[in-house]
Parts: structure tokens; C-alpha cells; sequence
């Protein structure tokens, strides 16, 4: 069966996620600190984007910029910030933990995502920072998280599209892989064509910088990005 291609927008403002969605976006990545990567947002942010957006949204859950290697007490973080994304109504938690060695840290993640339960959970770019990415493509596997948001470890998916073919072939129908960083409507067929991926994800900030506030001109991108992918053969 063909499934539909499906496009995910990252956003850190109720604004942005209305304007996400009446330019045919199909889900939400909610965040805060877009500029720095994305991070946690705030409980109240989420409650309102909920209450006033009907697709589907994924929280960031992450509880500081830079790095990806949490402390005991940033783990602790973590499973606050799931366990209020499950109270807030939300589908989805993106998230993910790095061993000092550059691995998964599939313990600790297999964790989070037994705690997010029945939520579905996206294991997000320090994917790209794993120093061997078919290895943790493996490791995300064994964790039962539904999703990778990677660029193919490269700066951004269009350079990284041999690679992130690769690791769709590998995984198969065991876990979503998402082609995100630097994907717009002028590139995204290029994407789908060379990578056979079916979901894709971006922040738009080829087209927009972040925080920019301009609701009209970041709907007109997404629908612009949306209209694109509807394309693809």
C-alpha cells in the first residue's frame, strides 16, 4: 500500500503551530529554543497548543541545550517533562541520550519510552552525533522507540541523503526514519527521490529565522513545503 507522506514542523509558539497547520501540516513538533536545537517547552505552552491545534504533537523533551549526556538529576527531568506531556493530552515525545563513547544509551532510553507509554516516541538528531550510525540505528531499535530524526549524520538531510537511504533500506518497517535539518520546498522532492523516506520534518529556517513572528510568511512556506512533498511519485 502507498502510504501518504506526512510532514512534521517544529515550533516554539501557539501562533506558529496554527500557522503550521492551516498550511497542511500533518504534525507538530512542539519546542522551545528552536535557535539553540530545541528544548523542553513550558507545561502552559503545550496545554494551549493542544487546546487549539488538531493535529497531532510531539514534545521535545530535553532538558538543556549542548550535549547530549544527562546527569542523574536531568534524567530525572526527563521523566517529569513525559510524564506532564502524557497529563497534557499530546501524542508524542521526542527525545533522545548518548553514552560518553558516542553510543545510544539504550538503557536509559528503553526507559523513557516504556515511561511515555502509550505515546509515541521519536528519537531526535543526537542520532546524528552516535559514531557509528548503523549501529545506532540498532540500538534505537532494541529501545521500541517508532521514529528517527536524523540528517544522516551530515549538516543537514540534503547532504546527507545517501546516507539516510541506507538507513531506510536498513530499517525497514521496524522504525520511522525522518529526514530533518535544511529541508525546504525547494529540496524536499530531491530528498524523498534519493532517500525513499515517507515522513520528513522541518523548522524552516532556510526560509525563516527562527523567531521571526511572521505567521502569513511561515504558513506560506509550509504550505509551500506540504505541496512539495504531495508531488513526490
Amino acid at each position: 500500500m502507498n502510504r501518504k507522506r506526512l510532514l512534521e514542523i517544529s515550533v516554539e509558539t501557539l501562533e506558529a503551530a496554527l500557522a503550521a497547520e492551516c498550511g497542511g501540516a500533518d504534525r507538530i513538533e512542539l519546542c522551545d529554543g528552536l535557535s539553540l536545537g530545541g528544548v523542553t517547552p513550558s507545561a502552559e505552552i503545550v496545554c494551549a497548543v493542544h487546546a487549539q491545534v488538531r493535529l497531532p504533537i510531539f514534545v521535545m523533551i530535553r532538558p538543556r541545550a549542548g550535549d547530549f549526556v544527562y546527569s542523574t538529576a536531568e534524567f530525572a527531568d526527563m521523566k517529569r517533562s513525559i510524564a506532564s506531556a502524557k497529563e497534557s493530552g499530546v501524542e508524542g515525545v521526542v527525545l533522545g541520550i548518548l553514552t560518553k563513547d558516542h553510543r545510544v544509551d539504550a538503557e536509559r532510553t528503553r526507559e523513557l519510552v516504556e515511561l511515555a507509554k502509550p505515546l509515541r516516541v521519536t528519537f531526535h538528531r543526537a542520532f546524528d552525533e552516535a559514531s557509528d550510525l548503523r549501529q545506532a540505528l540498532g540500538e534505537v531499535i532494541k529501545t521500541g522507540a517508532h521514529r528517527i530524526l536524523t540528517s544522516g549524520g551530515a549538516r543537514s538531510a540534503p547532504e546527507g541523503a545517501a546516507v539516510l537511504a541506507e538507513l531506510v533500506a536498513a530499517a525497514g518497517d521496524r522504525v520511522v526514519i525522518v529526514p530533518g535539518a535544511g529541508i525546504n520546498a525547494a529540496n524536499v522532492l530531491q530528498v524523498a527521490r534519493q532517500t525513499g523516506a515517507r515522513e520528513f520534518h522541518s523548522g524552516l529556517s532556510t526560509a525563516l529565522p527562527y523567531g521571526s513572528g511572521d505567521r502569513k510568511k511561515f504558513e506560506e512556506e509550509v504550505r509551500k513545503l506540504a505541496e512539495a512533498i504531495a508531488r513526490v511519485a
